[in-house]
């Protein structure tokens, strides 16, 4: 009786694994380096070898497999099994990658973005306590997100549906994106992106500040760096990530007014500052959300941490229950 399930979480810098029960539980995980020279080539023999490598160290049989699920970056076309424009994977074309692990592994096999599947991990054992309807939002390097909705994950018809970091949050004069547009969430809410308001309030703050001292002189200054100078009191820094928590706030109360999910789950790096960001964020989301969203959908801060990519992927796996 097939009792477990494979996840496979693909990053630019580690590929990490785990094997999960059909409830969630991580039982196993590990990860290695991802190797992206010679355009990505090695990246799925990698996978497959590490997989088979593992169930052999264990003597794991096959048998007890349902299946393997992957998130990968890029542009996902589900039902071929394929992703391009994952390039910070060296994938810029079309990459054959379900037939491949499929084949060289002997399971079934499904993939997903990566962002999408974070959003299942939260939404299945971690924020989203399993409740249908839950948007993730990731707040890392850029911003990404991944909207459940009746407990299936939005697409939208070319796979873009929850590109959450482009909901345009500033239209007038806001900072140019990768994407090509201004004002993007991204722009103003990423790791970067608050460093970037930083910078642009530091031009004409007067006060006293060593977080704009920093900046003034050159130094190096993060994301990480402005939350704890915020919480200690420092002016500068409170009005920065005043401002950050006005933007990220007003795009939930949005998304929130379109979708009325359970929960609005705010995860990645820049979400360990905890309970200080979640309030400054929730109180901009009950400004300017629709009364009765305010009252149902809740802002809460992620739980699954790094795992949140292996537990969704398996999740994707579930399909293939007999």
């Amino acid at each position: 009786m097939a009792n477990k399930i494979i996840g496979v979480d693909l990053g630019g810098t580690s590929i990490k694994f785990g094997i999960l029960t059909l409830e969630g539980e991580v039982q196993d995980k590990w990860a290695i380096p991802t190797n992206i020279l010679n355009d990505g080539k090695h990246i799925v023999p990698d996978i497959i070898e590490s997989i088979n490598h593992r169930l052999e160290l264990y003597n794991l049989d096959k048998s007890d497999f349902v299946g393997i699920g992957m998130g990968t970056p890029g542009t996902v076309d589900i039902e071929a099994a394929t992703v391009r424009g994952a390039y910070n994977l060296n994938w810029e074309d079309v990459q054959e990658v379900g037939v491949p692990i499929s084949q060289g592994v002997g399971l079934p096999f499904i993939l997903d973005n990566d962002a999408n599947v974070a959003a299942l991990g939260e939404r299945w054992v971690g924020a989203g306590e399993n409740q249908p309807d839950v948007v993730f939002i990731t707040l890392g390097t850029g911003v990404g997100g991944g909207i459940v909705a009746d407990g299936a994950l939005l697409h939208g018809i070319v796979g873009a549906a929850g590109e959450i970091g482009h909901i345009v949050v500033e239209p007038h004069n806001g900072f140019a994106c990768t994407c090509g547009n201004y004002g993007c969430l991204e722009t103003v809410t990423s790791a970067t992106g608050i460093v970037r308001l930083a910078r642009k309030f530091a031009e004409e703050y007067e006060g006293d500040s060593q977080i704009k001292a920093s900046i003034d002189n050159g130094d190096e200054v993060t994301s990480k760096d402005i939350f704890i100078a915020a919480e200690a009191g420092d002016a500068f820094s409170l009005s920065v990530v005043d401002k950050f928590a006005y933007y990220l706030g007003f795009a939930c109360a949005n998304l929130g007014s379109t979708l009325n999910p359970a929960a609005i789950v705010i995860g990645g790096g820049v979400s360990a500052a905890g309970e200080f960001l979640r309030a400054k964020v929730e109180a901009n989301f009950k400004k300017y959300s629709f009364p009765t969203v305010r009252e149902s959908t809740k802002i809460k801060l992620a739980e699954l941490g790094n795992d949140a990519g292996i537990i969704g992927a398996a999740s994707l796996a579930l399909k293939f229950k007999k």
